[in-house]
């Protein structure tokens, strides 16, 4: 009887130990993740792309920018509620920084095209970065300078660029949209053509299951 109560407090003490460990590993990973929130365009296109990139742990599809609170998809497909279509993105700083992150969102859409994206048209399609602090403010003004500086789009970029003040995730139908209707005309005709173009612009950023076969 001795021997069985040593062993149970043996195993429970190795427990505690172990879930110690793993909420103090959980609390490390959780702080050293930061968040992006920006929109392009239709936030279908723009998720599976950020979400191959090496050191992004999760991409979620919402709305921001808006007036009211929890808006529907109807609602900012209306353009009645200032909503922009956006994607809010965890990635690990260690991996991929925030500068590098914008030259992927320039390179994925036209931020020369005001309220629309090709033959998406509305303000819910506007080009807007949301910044969280003075560093991601000061960061996105320098990084759409550089980026207009260059040959990537003809015209003057129209992206706003304004405080984050809340996020509203999408409905479940449109996340992760994409890999749950790759059939879809939509999917066919605009989303795998910007796959494809970004996937092999920026093969070398991807996480090792997206990378492109050199051969």
């Amino acid at each position: 009887m001795k021997s069985y109560i040593l062993i149970l407090n043996i195993f429970l003490f190795i427990n505690c130990q172990t879930n110690q460990h793993k909420e103090k590993y959980s609390e490390y990973t959780e702080k050293k993740l930061e968040k992006v929130t920006f929109g392009g365009g239709c936030f279908w296109c723009l998720s599976p792309c950020f979400e191959m990139i090496k050191g992004v742990n999760k991409v979620t599809s919402g709305y921001s920018g808006g007036y009211n609170d929890y808006p529907t998809f109807q609602q900012v497909s209306s353009g009645l509620t200032d909503h922009a279509e956006v994607i809010q993105i965890e990635y690990d700083p260690e991996y991929i920084s925030f500068s590098e992150i914008l030259d992927i969102f320039w390179f994925l859409h036209d931020p020369t095209q005001l309220n629309r994206q090709g033959i998406d048209i509305g303000s819910q399609y506007r080009s807007i970065i949301l910044y969280r602090n003075e560093e991601q403010k000061i960061l996105s003004q320098e990084s759409l300078k550089k980026s207009q500086s260059t040959d990537l789009w003809k015209g003057k970029y129209v992206t706003q660029i304004v405080p984050f003040v809340n996020f509203f995730p999408a409905e479940d139908f449109h996340q992760e949209y994409y890999q749950k209707n790759p059939s879809h005309p939509y999917c066919i005709s605009v989303i795998a053509p910007k796959i494809e173009k970004f996937r092999t612009k920026f093969n070398y950023k991807l996480k090792p299951e997206f990378k492109k076969n050199s051969n």
